[in-house]
């Protein structure tokens, strides 16, 4: 009994802090939203009034974000199950992003910060696209194929960042950001080639994706949402039993938390850097492959658009954990899916979107005015159990 206590305290503990911060970011949020509206500052009269005013207008935002992410009543009038065609959308964004956040989630389990996932995405997407267009095999043999490329590649340029780590001590943080530019622009030049331009076309897009290599889709044509986000699901699930029932896992978890111990009880640190990074690697370049076969259906060069940058944010929010990594990864899908239909319904601004995610990483990164202001003890934020392992 004791120790299913002592359990539930362990997990009340662990989703506090990141639950506060996005309480924080909302209120600071709605706060922005209210007195952004003109309406605050023509129609009022009295003190009451300016605030009931600046909370309606706050208030009919959020509604309307929830409209956008998760349920539409406005779309029922032919089909009560159109109006989840919001819901769909939010695991459509969510799918690549789980797979691009349990990247920099892996690596920060093993001490390392993988800023990297972005290229990793890109060269996912490249793999995915390549054997996609080029290659006319049978169904499911064909999208499996599509996967499996584009995880090597991406594999394979992830591991290069693991073996310059461990070979030559380059830090990860320096080499993931200018590989991420290399892949930024080799994507543009790779979509100028004859290969990959597609025929008639002179802006950079690729040809698309056959029928045969793309993700089926869950509901039909009516929604986009595909077998993409149980590929998420799955490889979430089992990257928590990498972490917690392998010996893999096991030496991923000691070199991040002491290198040198674990080199001392007789772990390759060389060869857990460059593996994890694979791995790391892979992942991202899976959400690529969702992301051109599930949804694009074709290379271009926003293709990536920001998943590898917002990845670092949801693994923090996640606390490095793939179950935390799953549900940052499914707000954030919200936030995005929710935030046209809020500007759309409301004249709200959809940067406002971009400043509530912007606030979360603010409250994230300093766990200290978050435990400040609610008056708490013992609680460590994502960042903290992140860099609790890190060798920097």
């Amino acid at each position: 009994m004791s120790k299913i206590k002592n359990g539930f305290t362990e997990s009340l503990r662990a989703v506090t802090l990141p639950f506060l911060a996005f309480f924080l970011a909302i209120l600071s949020g709605g706060l922005l939203i209210a007195f952004s509206d003109p309406k605050i500052y023509s129609l009022w009269k009295s003190p009451l009034e300016f605030l009931g005013t600046g909370f309606a207008s706050a208030g009919h935002a959020y509604v309307a974000l929830i409209q956008g992410s998760i349920f539409d009543q406005n779309l029922t009038s032919k089909n009560f199950f159109l109006g989840f065609y919001p819901l769909s959308e939010t695991f459509v964004i969510a799918a690549p992003l789980i797979l691009t956040g349990l990247s920099v989630t892996l690596a920060f389990r093993a001490g390392l910060f993988n800023i990297g996932a972005q290229g990793q995405f890109i060269f996912g997407a490249i793999g995915a696209s390549y054997i996609g267009f080029h290659f006319n095999l049978p169904p499911v043999i064909h999208a499996i194929a599509a996967i499996f490329g584009a995880m090597l590649c991406a594999g394979l340029w992830g591991g290069l960042v693991g073996f310059l780590k461990a070979r030559t001590g380059a830090h990860e943080v320096i080499v993931t950001i200018m590989l991420n530019y290399i892949s930024i622009y080799f994507l543009l030049w790779l979509l100028s080639t004859q290969t990959f331009l597609r025929k008639g076309r002179q802006d950079p897009i690729a040809p698309p994706v056959l029928e045969n290599a793309q993700l089926p889709k869950l509901f039909g044509v009516d929604y986009r949402v595909n077998l993409g986000i149980f590929i998420a699901l799955g490889v979430s699930y089992l990257i928590h039993i990498l972490l917690s029932r392998t010996t893999l896992g096991f030496q991923f978890r000691s070199v991040g938390a002491n290198s040198l111990a674990a080199k001392t009880a007789g772990m390759s640190v060389p060869f857990v850097m460059t593996s994890v990074m694979v791995i790391c690697g892979a992942l991202a370049g899976l959400g690529g492959a969702v992301q051109v076969l599930g949804t694009e259906y074709a290379l271009t060069a926003g293709v990536a658009g920001s998943f590898g940058f917002d990845a670092i944010t949801v693994a923090l929010l996640g606390r490095a954990k793939p179950l935390g990594t799953v549900l940052a990864a499914l707000l954030f899908g919200a936030l995005k899916a929710g935030g046209l239909t809020m500007q759309a319904n409301t004249t709200t601004p959809i940067d406002i979107v971009l400043v509530i995610q912007a606030l979360i990483v603010l409250f994230i990164a300093a766990p200290t005015m978050v435990r400040a202001i609610f008056r708490l003890k013992n609680v460590k934020s994502g960042t903290e159990m992140a860099a609790k392992g890190w060798n920097g």
